[in-house]
């Protein structure tokens, strides 16, 4: 297997394990969250505040955070943007060198160009 193949694996198996990551912390979220309703209403642990609603929405927000992480994020940021990026950065700096070349070379050329005229008239 050649680099490009190589790398290309790791971002799939890499993309893989964050999906099944996801997913599990959905599961997780269903199965718990109704434990949660049971410990605070039949157990009467703490009855009267209902934190099992924070918990659960305070869950939810982080699940929510996650998923869009990977599934929106890393859909649109992911190994070919970067290098997208990447390259247009290095074109831009090579841009910038090449014109800082021609601004160093330009007034050198200026000043040969005067010398020699003073040589001929001389």
């Amino acid at each position: 297997m050649d680099k490009d193949q190589q790398e290309l694996y790791e971002y799939a198996r890499k993309r893989v394990k964050q999906k099944k990551l996801v997913y599990r912390h959905f599961i997780l979220f269903l199965i718990v969250s109704p434990f949660l309703f049971v410990i605070n209403k039949w157990f009467n642990v703490q009855e009267v505040y209902n934190w099992y609603l924070w918990v659960i929405t305070a869950w939810l927000f982080l699940f929510i955070l996650h998923f869009v992480k990977v599934f929106v994020t890393e859909s649109f940021i992911n190994k070919k943007w970067e290098r997208e990026q990447i390259d247009k950065l290095v074109a831009r700096q090579e841009r910038r060198i090449d014109q800082l070349e021609k601004k160093i070379n330009k007034p050198s050329d200026n000043i040969d160009n005067s010398t020699e005229n003073n040589n001929t008239t001389l």
